[in-house]
């Protein structure tokens, strides 16, 4: 195992992924002549399967929206009634449906998700329950640091989440996210040869082409490939704007009686003029400023260049009966190049700010894997699923940041824009300025008594960090162990009672300067969960409510020691409390009617704070309501013929810890209508979706920085099967 997790470290992506899929080779190879001579164990568990492959994808509940399990990362794949955590695992035909482009168009049918940027952003960023979840904390196929700024829908089978602190399951992300955890499934070969075609008509006059391909070759059609590749050219929804992407990404697999492998290549390139901005209010103002054309760019002049080139592959293999060894591998190189403005605090409710124009370019490489054991056996009347797993994650960054003179800084405003300043300077490449390392050792046990009906899991997750600096100024390392407790009762076998204790690890600090503890290396810090919850299938319905409690550390400054010169140290005795209850239902109310519904009841409370100053009063941008509801019919007066419709409404937060101003409340209405029938043989299908139908103008916001939602929005497609 040391041997394979250190390779796991190897920077140059061709050969060390060739090194690695030897490696694993020759792990599997061992493993299984040593236990070519055991004796196969019966187990009443459920069979676990990896992450990512299409042969282990839990069935559509009725309904078709999303399925009956899905991942948890370490633990495997699951039913969603015999997992002791709060999840949702949504299907592609929900995501052609409702003609998503991005995963945020998806994530946002649940109260618990919403996004914090908009359509034609600089990316994806997301909060679970009222926490922050970047963009590249987003898991490909169960691994972190592959996904870039926004992962295309187009690729994913299935999309998981699961709410709450997850470190035990997944390891700590990159951007150290702690609200919950996204991950994606892409696509493989179907059953049947597809080959379908789709004009896709977005915004303004946004066109867009799609094919996806898939076909299975072999006797027993165990070699499979999938192709997914879309072009999109023209203006957005942005005034003056327009955005240019190319992607595509080939999924190659096997699969045969103890051999699952699979191969996925990603390529995207996006190109943005005016991109949707995003900018911080100041903490003095008396009011919220009202939210401007949702059309309107408040930085006219940004440019945006996004490139991605990703590649993963995953093997497992079942040794015996009882014993499943699996391990993956992925390199993915990122670039981003933008014309991005500096600007100013919004400083009164006219709207005025500052404005200065730079240069940011970055890069990232990342090469990340895992590997690990599933050994299914008895102990007595008792059955176990225990797994043990190494990840590890290497990710260097770098960035190119060269700003317009102070003497250009001009004056601008949220309703009538002014020109970005000029850039005297040459633009230069982007040098490398961190290198971050991630590794980890899990080991877990979920122990199944009375024929399933009591199902208890028990894990920990020690995880390293180590960040080194370009510049030589103080790196870190520390480390850090994660446990987990899961209990699942089952009373009836339709109904689930369970409860968690887990937490969520993010990467410590190295206090700056103005501290009596400069340069020290603060260790990474544990958000604890906890969570009970019921789960009841109807058989065509199946409901949930949850109660939570996450508890997030903070940084505050200690008092000053009396000491001469004595300034206080930064220090992790600050506090942010957050409980909840969670109530949702999905499924078919009736045959044709189809239906998901959720409201988050949430009470997120500075429980300490430095000097006492704003304790007891609710965190900045996170909302204390969130609810959302959305049919989907198939009509009976034409065959053929759905119609469905979707409310998203977020109550109003905080923009400071002080409580002084508040955000508004919004509510955004979604309607669509799609139509399937045959032309000269070949199925048709016809969709349209108008998104935010009344064209509300509101801020999406995470506290201090803002944007503004997307304004109404035409998405029109058709798909023909040849």
């Amino acid at each position: 195992m040391n041997s394979c997790s250190s390779a796991l470290f190897v920077r140059t992506p061709i050969a060390s992924l060739a090194r690695q899929m030897v490696g694993v080779g020759v792990l599997i190879a061992s493993v299984g002549a040593a236990a070519q001579s055991s004796t196969a164990v019966t187990s009443t568990l459920q069979e676990v399967t990896v992450t990512g492959e299409a042969v282990g994808l839990k069935a559509p509940h009725a309904g078709g929206q999303v399925s009956r399990g899905g991942s948890l990362g370490l633990l495997g794949t699951g039913d969603v009634m015999d997992q002791p955590f709060s999840t949702v695992n949504y299907t592609a035909e929900l995501l052609e449906n409702q003609q998503a482009r991005t995963l945020a168009d998806v994530l946002i049918n649940d109260a618990s998700v919403r996004t914090t940027t908009a359509a034609n952003g600089f990316d994806d960023t997301l909060t679970i329950r009222g926490f922050n979840v970047g963009a590249g904390d987003v898991g490909l196929n169960g691994l972190y640091g592959l996904a870039g700024a926004r992962v295309t829908a187009q690729i994913a089978e299935r999309v998981e989440v699961l709410k709450g602190p997850s470190a035990l399951m997944n390891g700590i992300p990159p951007g150290g996210s702690i609200g919950g955890s996204v991950n994606v499934v892409t696509k493989r070969a179907l059953e049947e040869p597809l080959t379908r075609l789709t004009t896709v008509y977005t915004g303004k006059q946004n066109l867009g082409l799609q094919l996806d391909l898939s076909r299975r070759f072999g006797q027993d059609k165990e070699w499979g490939i999938r192709f997914n590749g879309l072009v999109r050219d023209g203006e957005t929804s942005i005034r003056d704007s327009n955005y240019k992407s190319g992607f595509g990404a080939l999924g190659l697999d096997y699969r045969s009686a103890r051999l699952r492998w699979s191969l996925d290549a990603i390529s995207q390139h996006d190109d943005t003029d005016n991109f949707r901005p995003q900018i911080s209010l100041a903490a003095t103002l008396p009011s919220i400023p009202a939210p401007p054309d949702a059309r309107a760019n408040w930085f006219p002049g940004t440019t945006l260049v996004q490139k991605d080139n990703i590649v993963m592959s995953r093997v497992e293999f079942d040794l015996n009966d009882a014993l499943t060894a699996y391990a993956a591998i992925g390199y993915r190189d990122g670039k981003n190049d933008q014309l991005f403005p500096v600007s100013g605090s919004v400083t009164n409710v006219a709207g005025n700010f500052t404005i200065r124009n730079s240069y940011y370019d970055s890069y990232s490489k990342t090469t990340t894997g895992e590997a690990g054991l599933r050994w299914r056996l008895n102990t007595g009347p008792v059955s176990h699923l225990v797994t043990f797993g190494v990840t590890g994650l290497d990710q260097e960054a770098g960035n190119a940041y060269i700003q317009s003179p102070a003497a250009t800084v001009g004056n601008s405003n949220l309703y009538n824009p002014g020109p970005l300043p000029t850039i005297t300077a040459a633009r230069t490449a982007p040098v490398r300025a961190t290198d971050t390392k991630l590794t980890s050792y899990a080991i877990a046990d979920t122990m199944s008594f009375n024929q399933g009906r009591l199902l208890v899991t028990v894990g920990a997750r020690d995880q390293t960090v180590e960040v080194s600096n370009a510049s030589g100024a103080a790196g870190y390392k520390a480390s850090a162990v994660t446990p987990l407790l899961g209990v699942v009762f089952k009373p009836l076998d339709n109904l689930s009672v369970y409860g968690n204790y887990t937490a969520g690890l993010t990467r410590g600090t190295i206090v700056g300067a103005g501290y009596d503890n400069t340069n020290a290396v603060l260790p990474p810090y544990k958000t604890k969960q906890y969570e009970a919850g019921v789960k009841m299938d109807l058989g065509r319905i199946t409901t949930h409510a949850a109660v939570y409690q996450i508890e997030r550390l903070s940084t505050v400054r200690t008092a000053p020691t009396g000491a001469p010169g004595s300034l206080g140290s930064l220090a992790y005795e600050g506090e942010l409390r957050a409980r909840g209850l969670e109530l949702s239902a999905y499924g078919e109310l009736q045959r044709g009617l189809r239906g998901m519904a959720s409201i988050n009841f949430a009470d997120p409370k500075l429980t300490k704070t430095q000097g006492g100053v704003n304790q007891g009063n609710d965190a900045a941008g996170m909302p204390d309501r969130t609810a959302n509801a959305g049919i989907d019919w198939d009509t009976p007066w034409l065959q053929g013929l759905s119609l469905n419709g979707r409310a998203i409404y977020t109550s109003g937060s905080y923009l400071q810890a002080n409580n002084a101003v508040r955000f508004d409340d919004w509510t955004r209405v979604d309607i669509g209508a799609r139509y399937r029938t045959v032309v000269s043989g070949k199925p048709l299908v016809l969709r349209a979706n108008v998104e935010n139908l009344f064209d509300k103008n509101y801020w999406l916001t995470t506290g201090t920085y803002v944007t503004v939602g997307a304004p109404r929005t035409l998405v029109l497609s058709a798909s023909v099967d040849f």
